[in-house]
């Protein structure tokens, strides 16, 4: 019988974000049962696992206070998945971004699921009312959204469903603050949640701008990561607006008009497999990440990413 007092988290899905949700719940103590359909893939995500723990031991990123051999000992895998979810309090599910993959597993989980227990999924866009509208513990359904790569970017987009039950939210984010997240609790369902709203806009301009001849893709990356990206790392947009004027209600009187006038040149949302602009992306960016260098340009960013989580939990 699950109960929040249970240690246990079953994690739906052994791929990339399920293996890095693994070592987030057992750095902090959580017991962790991994399960995918093929006895293969979970074998590999424990070995993947235990190899990511030790190297991030070694490169002195492991979350929590336990070894990471004893990280290790925590998590078990099965391709049964009653036997994964039994006595579990918090189910996350990680499959693949497809509505109706979605709707099959949740019914499975919901066929398994235990009145306290919460069905979390970590949809980056598709909302829960789209597949859980029909389950019998319906009520225990949200999103639970991290950020790619969850082990060094902290944040988690709670998303209820209409329906979903108020403490089911209350004890997931909870639970995320526990185990070391970052999470944030979205007040209704909305396309795109948060992040990846915020996000699409950015792109979007980049992608006019791009298009029009403005800037080179490498200028418009270093407007970010030299110009907003050190400010944003620590403070948020609004709290900027607020320290660079005598506060937000001065902000707003001294250059609302002037953002005004620029928000109205904005264009329409583009069509992102706009094959031209694309392609002037990619032959820019190839020319010092090649497409065969990708995976070594990911362990580059994933490294940098865990300094930066390491200088901001040493400052605060």
């Amino acid at each position: 019988m699950a109960d929040s007092d249970s240690r246990k988290i079953a994690i739906v899905g052994s791929g990339l974000i399920g293996r890095i949700w693994s070592m987030i719940f057992t750095g902090a103590g959580y017991r962790v049962s991994i399960y995918d359909i093929s006895p293969d893939q979970v074998k590999g995500a424990l070995t993947s696992i235990q190899e990511s723990l030790a190297r991030y031991e070694k490169e002195g990123s492991l979350r929590g206070k336990l070894s990471a051999a004893e990280q290790a000992q925590l998590v078990t895998g099965s391709s049964d998945l009653a036997e994964c979810m039994l006595g579990a309090k918090h189910v996350q599910e990680c499959v693949p971004e497809d509505v109706n993959l979605k709707r099959k597993v949740f019914e499975q989980l919901d066929q398994h699921a235990e009145p306290h227990m919460v069905l979390a999924s970590s949809s980056s866009c598709i909302l829960s009312s789209e597949f859980a509208a029909n389950l019998r513990h319906r009520e225990n359904v949200l999103i639970a959204h991290p950020v790619n790569p969850p082990y060094f970017i902290p944040l988690v987009e709670l998303i209820p469903a209409p329906w979903t039950s108020p403490d089911v939210t209350l004890r997931t984010r909870a639970l995320m603050e526990e185990v070391g997240q970052s999470p944030v609790t979205l007040n209704k369902e909305v396309p795109g949640f948060a992040l990846n709203r915020i996000q699409y806009a950015i792109i979007n301009e980049c992608w006019d701008m791009v298009k029009s001849g403005v800037l080179s893709p490498s200028d418009i990356d270093r407007v970010m990561y030299d110009g907003l990206g050190p400010r944003y790392a620590f403070i948020g947009p609004l709290e900027t607006m607020h320290l660079n004027a005598d506060g937000i209600v001065d902000y707003c009187h001294r250059y609302a008009n002037g953002a005004y006038k620029v928000c109205e040149t904005f264009k329409p949302p583009p069509v992102l497999y706009d094959v031209p602009t694309a392609e002037t992306v990619q032959q820019e960016l190839s020319q010092t990440i090649p497409l065969e260098a990708l995976a070594d340009r990911r362990r580059w960013r994933d490294e940098r990413l865990a300094s930066l989580a390491k200088l901001k939990r040493d400052l605060n």
